[in-house]
Formats: structure tokens, sequence, C-alpha cells
């Protein structure tokens, strides 16, 4: 059946929550591993609690093609992350905490809901941090007749054992492989190790659901990598493809040309600008190099 998640029983779903809830009793969500007690609202990095936060929920025509679509993407805004990226443009969200807290069933709700509205997917946006919330909200959501495929739009900064939670309920993976130099990480968004870490978490994503499929245009199931230009090659563009077309020949790839100094950017001269169009064209050019599939910017 299609979605994956209608092939797992309610027994099965139950077991997966159990499991999510324990790694929140020492939190290993992400590859910080801060191991408190979300349980007991202790807050770590990212400062998210046992409820999950949500800054909003809408229809958004913006994504890659294949996953708006004509009838859009039914995104759900999670407030809170476990990175601190100087350049976010989300950062009122995401580093300052606008939102507000909702209950499991208020967020199966608001899944249905936008299953009501002719949405192609639930697109679920910053989500890591409250994996165990959303497959319980999940849980509930496909009782009363969710049916349509779940994406995991996240930075990539995922533990190994949060992505088994989410094998056979994830049908689209839509992570961000952000950097090549794990030093550029840890300066600019405070992620140490994060190039390892991505790597692992991409390497898992693919071998749950392959490479990229479309029906008529619209993903129905598999992985595709964003990767945001940065200024100065400070992402390693090269160095990030290379690494994407090792794990797969096939792969889809968004190499997204948006960037401009807002949030904390400003602090860093080599961040303070937009990037060029030959930045941009060195990155594109490899992508062709590479023969990798995927979407390109204008700029």
């Amino acid at each position: 059946m299609y979605p994956s998640y209608l092939n797992l029983t309610q027994k099965e779903l139950k077991e997966r929550i159990d499991r999510g809830y324990a790694i929140l009793k020492s939190c290993t969500l992400c590859a910080r591993n801060c191991k408190v007690d979300r349980l007991a609202n202790e807050r770590g990095f990212c400062r998210a609690g046992a409820l999950p936060v949500v800054s909003s929920y809408n229809l958004h025509f913006g994504e890659e093609p294949p996953i708006s679509g004509d009838r859009g993407s039914g995104t759900i805004f999670f407030t809170h992350c476990s990175m601190r990226c100087c350049f976010c443009q989300n950062y009122p969200i995401s580093q300052k905490g606008i939102g507000n807290e909702v209950s499991i069933e208020e967020l199966s709700v608001m899944m249905l809901k936008l299953q009501e509205r002719g949405v192609h997917n639930i697109n679920l946006v910053t989500p890591t941090h409250f994996v165990p919330q959303i497959i319980s909200a999940l849980k509930i959501a496909i009782e009363k007749g969710l049916n349509i495929p779940i994406v995991y739009n996240t930075g990539g900064y995922d533990s190994l054992e949060t992505l088994k939670l989410l094998d056979g309920i994830v049908d689209i993976y839509m992570p961000d492989a952000k950097y090549g130099d794990n030093k550029d990480a840890e300066k600019y968004s405070i992620a140490p190790n994060y190039v390892d870490a991505n790597v692992i978490a991409l390497k898992e994503m693919h071998s749950q659901v392959g490479d990229l499929i479309l029906n008529d245009g619209i993903a129905k199931r598999g992985i595709l990598v964003r990767h945001l230009v940065l200024p100065n090659n400070i992402s390693e563009p090269k160095e990030v493809l290379h690494t994407l077309h090792s794990i797969s020949k096939d792969m889809y790839v968004s190499l997204m040309s948006q960037y401009f100094p807002c949030n904390r950017a400003d602090e860093y001269p080599e961040l303070a600008r937009k990037i060029t169009k030959k930045e941009y064209e060195e990155a594109r050019k490899e992508v062709e190099k590479l023969s990798l599939r995927g979407y390109i910017q204008e700029i």
C-alpha cells in the first residue's frame, strides 16, 4: 500500500512511539546528543520540551516542483532547531522560539486539515527534535483517514537512531547537505561534526527510500537533497556534490541560489553579501559534470 506507513500496523507504530519516547528521556534525536530528559521538560540546545511546538501550518507552493506540485505541499513548520545557523532565514522560528505548544491530538488534526485541502503531502519542516511526538500524532491521523505521503524536511543533523524510527513511515526525505567541512559547520551553525553525521544520515535515508520517484511530475518516494550555495565557497559545493554522487549516481539535488545575509550573518564579513553568479555557476557545472539530476535556480 502507498504511502508506506499504511503498511504498518497500529501495534508497530506504537512500538516506534515507545522507542521514541525512551529516547526523549535522554535525548539523542539529533547528532548533538544533549541527553537531557525532555519528558521532564529539561531543555537542551534546541530548547524543545515534551510537547511539539508549531509556528504555522498551511499550503506551500514554494518548494521544489515535485513537492509543491499544482495543489501545494501541506507544510507544518516546527519551532526550534538542533542547529544555530548564523544566516538562517527562518531564525524567528528556529532560534527565537516563535510558535505555540500543541498537543499530540492537535498536531494530528493539522495533518488531517491539510489533507482535506487537497495537498500532495504532509511536509514536516525542521522535525528532528519532535520525531516521537510526530509519530504519535501520525498514528492518530492514520486511524482517522490520513493517506498521503510524509515529507521529512530536515537540516540533515539527525541521529541514525532517529531515522530508524522513521523507516517505513517517511516516503520522501528532503534533507539539507549544508557543508563540506566540519570546521565551517561548527563556526557558522554551531553543529560539531555536522559533515560526518550528515553523511551517515543521507546514506540511511537513501537506503530506506532510494532515489526520487516521480509520478506525473509529483514526488512519490525517494530522497531529494538540498544544498544552499554560500559566498566565498564556505559551503564547499564540490565536496558536497561529490559526496552525494558517491551515495547514488542518480541522486536528485536542489541547488539553491537564494542566500542573502540575514540574522547574524553580518557578524561574518565572508557571509555579508549575496552569492555571485560565478559562484553559483561553478556549483551548477559540478552538478552537470557529475550527471546528478535535480533542480537549478535562477540568479
